[in-house]
């Protein structure tokens, strides 16, 4: 058994579920759609869990689900899915700063939830009115792992995480005018946070985040 299979064009990880605990999910761009179709036919043969594509357009969203039955379409989270995972026990809340960082928590949270994890989202709690954060604290202390979406400064994170014990993702967005860099600054006002022990993954990648809980709660649920 090689583990994989060779379709010419792309050689899909058919052993990852045994060793993450989810099937290989794929990355829409660069890829073309028949590609893409190719790709999802053989995860859902080879696995049984939830198959996901990421950041596709719209075009390339509809040519893939009328060609492989079961899609759901995200359009706010460009987002593809095929047999998600039941909501779990472990929750997740998404946190943005403002309205701007909207579909990176989208992607973060539909990729969170199609995976299994319990998701909830927060919106517009920048710190530029803090007292929306402090309205919320006792919900964000609830969850088992925050998520945090923040542009600009990036304060957003280190508030987050100086007010709760839970793990702390940071993502990092691109929203800004010009010194923001693109979401630089956010990424190393996120790294350089006072607030110790936050995760910081990359620019825009909701995806990353969910996936960086979904190896925390994985780890939490191993029988001890």
């Amino acid at each position: 058994m090689t583990g994989f299979a060779d379709l010419g064009y792309a050689r899909v990880d058919t052993d990852r579920e045994d060793r993450q605990g989810l099937p290989e999910i794929v990355y829409g761009p660069g890829k073309q759609p028949d590609e893409i179709v190719g790709i999802v036919s053989e995860l859902l043969r080879r696995s049984t869990g939830p198959v996901l594509v990421t950041r596709v357009d719209p075009e390339v969203a509809e040519h893939v689900a009328e060609r492989v039955d079961g899609a759901v379409h995200h359009p706010a989270a460009r987002l593809l899915t095929w047999r998600p995972a039941p909501a779990g026990t472990f929750e997740v809340c998404v946190v943005t700063a403002g309205t701007a960082d909207g579909p990176v928590a989208a992607e973060a949270e539909a990729v969170a939830a199609a995976i299994g994890l319990s998701t909830r989202l927060v919106r517009d709690v920048g710190v530029a009115g803090i007292h929306r954060l402090l309205a919320v604290r006792e919900d964000l202390a609830r969850a088992d792992a925050v998520i945090v979406v923040a542009g600009m400064e990036a304060a957003l994170a280190s508030a987050v995480g100086g007010l709760v014990g839970s793990p702390v993702v940071a993502v990092p967005t691109s929203t800004g005018y010009g010194a923001a860099l693109d979401g630089v600054t956010a990424l190393l006002s996120m790294m350089t946070s006072c607030a110790a022990g936050l995760t910081v993954v990359n620019i825009d990648s909701g995806f990353s985040a969910a996936m960086a809980v979904h190896r925390l709660a994985r780890t939490a649920a191993r029988p001890r």
